[in-house]
């Protein structure tokens, strides 16, 4: 995918008043991944049409079956999206899976790792979901902070690790590692990958497998697609594993589901580079003092890339719903799904919060997704306007 580059930081926040936020709770430092500019967003968006054309006459594209066909144990339109996936990302292989990103996960770990096997982590809070599915397979997790090149290629020395899982999107506020180095590393010790890129294909400029991974695991749920479609694109051993795991034809992902799928990661690229360009702006005017009660501002990819505001008061628990009165959605449905169209005012990920609980009543995280900064901005200061009453 081509390479964008990473955004502008932040003006410095105006200086608090004593006795509020800053000198109490502080926000880290972050080290958002980079962003795919507008312009490349394009091409991948008509790379995506020319791989498309390649597996689909014209009809195609507006029928659908259903069923474990013979010979290809699944939908014959669920094949030909799996063969673009594939070929979209740089892999062998591709299989949709129900189960969203969770679903992908269990499915590539489920073929690789067996009951316990050590697996190398990065030392941080798990996904919560993740952490089921770790503790389902009974495999063995050995953690080591991906941030220490020198630790990390330590215990790739030991020679004890068959697979590595790596989550390309931060675990921890203050995670600064190099998904590129950290894969690259793994492969120079003989050690396969398997990349969790929920939050990440399409939105940076390339995913786990086009780094060299064993195989990316995402939700197309994530990238406006229908509810419980997940992807796994990789080696074609690894995908082999997979489909043969999945040979119930309840388990199958319908030709129907899988055009959608498609048909909505068409405009993915393009929605997410102008919701990046939309970010960064709303930093940028935040941290230049624009909406009274707010302390300081980060961008920061923790679970999708958003903003993490500190206010100077410590209501954050009350801000989502006051937000929620002036158009802000009230939660998540699936960080960027087809349903999410109004910007998100909410908590702090409960991953964020496990590595740094002080953040709860002071902090929350705000996601543009299809608005512009301008309504982002009003809906954050008559929130916090409504608070001080």
């Amino acid at each position: 995918m081509p390479h964008g580059t990473p955004p502008t930081p932040p003006k410095p926040p105006t200086p608090a008043a004593p006795g509020t936020a800053e000198t109490r709770v502080r926000l880290p430092g972050t080290h958002p991944l980079p962003t795919v500019a507008l312009r490349d967003a394009l091409r991948t968006q008509f790379r995506l049409l020319e791989r498309t054309a390649a597996h689909f006459e014209g009809p195609q594209l507006f029928e659908a079956d259903a069923g474990v066909v013979p010979g290809l144990g699944r939908p014959r339109t669920t094949a030909r999206v799996e063969a673009v996936l594939a070929e979209f990302l740089g892999a062998e292989d591709a299989a949709l899976v129900q189960g969203a990103g969770t679903g992908a996960i269990r499915a590539a770990l489920q073929a690789a790792a067996g009951p316990g096997e050590p697996l190398l982590i990065h030392r941080a809070p798990v996904y919560r979901t993740t952490a089921v599915t770790l503790r389902g397979l009974g495999v063995r997790t050995v953690e080591v902070d991906f941030n220490d090149a020198a630790a990390l290629e330590a215990a790739l020395a030991t020679g004890e690790f068959r697979w590595a899982y790596v989550q390309h999107s931060r675990q921890r506020l203050t995670d600064a590692y190099d998904p590129a180095a950290v894969l690259a590393a793994c492969s120079a010790a003989g050690v396969r990958t398997i990349v969790d890129d929920n939050y990440a294909v399409l939105r940076v400029p390339a995913s786990g497998v086009e780094l060299g991974a064993e195989a990316s695991c995402f939700s197309l749920f994530k990238l406006h697609g229908p509810e419980g479609v997940g992807a796994v694109v990789g080696s074609r051993e690894l995908i082999g594993r997979i489909r043969a795991d999945n040979y119930s034809g309840g388990g199958q992902v319908q030709g129907h589901q899988a055009l959608d799928a498609l048909r909505a990661l068409t405009h993915v690229p393009v929605m997410w580079a102008v919701q990046s360009e939309v970010g960064a702006e709303v930093a940028e005017r935040l941290a230049a003092g624009e909406v009274p009660g707010v302390a300081d501002v980060r961008l920061a990819n923790v679970q999708d890339r958003c903003l993490i505001v500190l206010l100077d008061r410590p209501v954050a628990r009350e801000l989502p719903a006051v937000a929620a009165r002036h158009g802000a959605a009230p939660y998540p449905v699936g960080s960027n799904s087809r349903y999410e169209i109004a910007p998100l005012v909410y908590r702090m990920s409960s991953s964020s919060l496990d590595d740094a609980p002080e953040l709860a009543d002071w902090a929350v995280r705000i996601n543009p997704m299809r608005a512009g900064a301008d309504l982002v901005i009003e809906i954050v200061r008559r929130s916090l306007h409504d608070l001080k009453g």
